[in-house]
């Protein structure tokens, strides 16, 4: 189950394919290519004349690498956000100074932080690069940020989800909304967590064996 939290509050809770419909129209349409007229374009044919000359072939190295496989694949255990999320989150709130903001991502060797109202209700995220480009730093302090708070910069609304989500769909979500990482709430809308590219990385890498096909 996904969230989405904004200044106003809660604007949407159900299902990641829910919450992609409804935010359909807020993707980037990709932009055509653009073919020169004196260039001609590659047709089917060329290309797969370019691909049958090929040495070796593609089908050659596809089933030289099913060779090698084991005759079963251990495909490991699920993961949830909840396994892998870091519980002693990072929070800034959206009415601190964006200089301010910035060295407390900068002493805690972090690059994004969930943002907080008043009364500590998620309301959007901020990263290191927001901050960036309304700040002045010199030798690693902040000499002027312009009167700018994080308000100014963050990312509102934010899409959050519940622990037992599957990071997978997290993983997607980053992708769809160009984030780095996803706060994690609970039933009551309260930040209990949150879940980096880094974690989800760690979790591929360095833990058990994450399966990929389940």
């Amino acid at each position: 189950m996904f969230s989405i939290y904004g200044l106003t509050g809660q604007v949407f809770s159900g299902t990641m394919e829910d919450m992609t419909r409804v935010r359909a129209t807020d993707k980037v349409r990709s932009v055509p290519a653009i073919v020169s007229d004196d260039i001609e374009p590659r047709t089917t044919r060329t290309v797969a004349a370019a691909e049958a000359s090929a040495t070796p072939s593609r089908d050659d190295a596809v089933r030289a690498y099913v060779a090698m496989l084991p005759d079963q694949l251990d495909r490991g255990p699920l993961y949830h956000a909840e396994q892998i999320m870091q519980r002693n989150v990072i929070s800034v709130f959206a009415d601190d100074d964006a200089g301010d903001a910035w060295s407390t991502l900068h002493a805690h060797s972090i690059h994004q932080a969930p943002v907080l109202d008043i009364t500590k209700r998620l309301v959007g995220i901020v990263s290191e690069r927001d901050l960036l480009a309304v700040i002045n730093i010199d030798g690693g302090r902040v000499i002027d940020s312009g009167a700018r708070q994080v308000r100014d910069v963050m990312i509102t609304p934010v899409v959050s989800t519940v622990p037992v989500t599957d990071i997978r769909r997290i993983a997607s979500v980053m992708l769809d909304n160009r984030v780095d990482g996803v706060p994690i709430t609970n039933d009551s809308g309260n930040l209990v967590g949150f879940v980096s590219r880094t974690d989800i990385l760690r979790a591929v890498i360095v833990e058990p064996p994450l399966s990929l096909w389940r």
